[in-house]
């Protein structure tokens, strides 16, 4: 069981971790390498030997070993990302960096997406180092650089320049699930990520011909762009269910006692009431138009005029995402993925999955415990090409009114302290027993 002292720390990592910014604004515009120095020195300090690499100056990223007591039992990663998403202060009521602690709760960006789980990562090695604890499994800790834009200083640049430091690990656990989703009528719910669709970031580009705006122009780019942005942003996609989203509306239809509903999705979804805000974004693919840009001058027709559109798309659905998008876009407007990853789903009968299942009932006997698929995506990705199966488990328990999915990437991004001690007791357990 993780000791006060464990408690505390978790608190203050997740604060100091806040005050070093790290904020991702994509193209290379960040620097992760204070707060790797910070958990490699926590990390050193529970004798373990860090590993501090970079693909490019200032964009670090730290991995250490811990040894196992059955050295035959597959390794079990343990990730976290080290960087943040921009935060505006004149936005927030708390500075975003300040990492300061009101009224029982921790303020700042990161304080979810995920420098929460870097501290809970942080104290639990700590912790153990004290005890003297061993896990069963060799566990791999990795704290990441880029997650928040294309993960090529990140975890991609682990997979392709250092897999051998994860050598012999099968499953990873990191960030989104496990945390206490109320449902309005007092179920708590533990949803465990075990899948994600796949990212398709793309580029439209229409081309025509270039002209003054005063004259009939039928081959206007803006058109022919707007044209295929609506019918992008207008089109329903049909119902796809990958494992593990029929896993997880099998376990909310047992849970409402609506087994019967099954054969009929959008109706289950209808009477599922806030608990289908965790499965329906997942029951298809999506494409959502984004970004534009066109023209310089208003009296003039330009030759070119370009769209981003974020898609995502499920496990076996790619092909059908692919054809569905050149049927939309139609003629006269190209689009190319300029960040595409695969769509992910891990095991929900695995013994991995039910030791974390085992590990929330314990300190959460009242939850009821789900997969889910995440409808973004995480380094999963990246590491899925050495063959481990992703989980997100960053457990946390919250009160009523606590949004948790607004904390993402939102104002205000806050956990409560609770929240945290929940977490490094829950992830304490089931890493001893995993």
């Amino acid at each position: 069981m993780a000791d006060g002292q464990a408690l505390d720390e978790v608190v203050r990592f997740t604060s100091d971790l806040i005050r070093i910014d790290t904020t991702n604004r994509g193209g290379g515009d960040c620097r992760e390498r204070p707060a790797a120095e910070y958990a490699a020195e926590q990390l050193a300090g529970a004798g373990l030997e860090p590993a501090l690499l970079e693909r490019t100056e200032g964009r670090t990223n730290v991995v250490a070993r811990i040894e196992g007591t059955d050295p035959s039992a597959g390794a079990l990663l343990l990730h976290g990302h080290l960087d943040v998403v921009p935060a505006q202060a004149e936005d927030w009521r708390v500075h975003p960096f300040s990492g300061e602690v009101v009224d029982g709760v921790v303020w700042g960006r990161g304080a979810v997406d995920m420098k929460n789980m870097d501290a809970m990562i942080l104290a639990i090695v700590r912790a153990w180092a004290r005890e003297g604890v061993r896990p069963r499994r060799d566990i791999v800790v990795a704290f990441t650089a880029d997650e928040e834009d294309s993960a090529r200083d990140g975890s991609g640049f682990l997979t392709d320049e250092h897999a051998g430091l994860f050598e012999g690990c099968t499953e990873g656990v990191s960030e989104s699930g496990a945390f206490t989703f109320h449902d309005g009528a007092g179920r708590q719910i533990y949803p465990v990520a075990a899948g994600e669709r796949g990212t398709g970031w793309m580029k439209l580009t229409a081309r025509g011909r270039a002209g003054h705006g005063s004259k009939v122009n039928e081959e206007n780019a803006v058109t022919r762009l707007a044209a295929a942005v609506t019918r992008i942003g207008e089109y329903e996609w049909p119902l796809r269910l990958s494992p593990t989203v029929r896993a997880s509306l099998a376990g909310l239809a047992a849970l409402y006692g609506l087994e019967d509903e099954l054969d009929d999705v959008v109706g289950l979804l209808r009477k599922l009431g806030p608990a289908a805000d965790l499965v329906e974004a997942t029951v298809r693919n999506s494409a959502n138009p984004t970004m534009l840009d066109a023209g310089y001058k208003v009296n003039v027709i330009p030759g070119e005029a370009v769209a981003h559109v974020d898609g995502r798309f499920l496990p076996g659905t790619e092909e059908e995402f692919r054809t569905t998008l050149d049927r939309l876009t139609g003629p006269g407007v190209d689009w190319e993925f300029y960040h595409r990853e695969v769509a992910l789903q891990a095991p929900v009968d695995s013994p991995t999955y039910a030791k974390m299942r085992r590990a929330l009932e314990e300190f959460a006997p009242e939850g009821h415990v789900v997969p889910y698929c995440m409808s973004g995506g995480t380094d999963a990705k990246q590491f899925s090409r050495l063959g481990i199966a992703g989980y997100g488990f960053t457990p946390l328990k919250l009160p009523v009114g606590y949004d948790y999915q607004a904390m993402f990437h939102g104002v205000d991004e806050r956990v409560p302290v609770g929240a945290l001690h929940f977490g490094v007791r829950v992830l304490d357990r089931f890493l001893r027993t995993a």
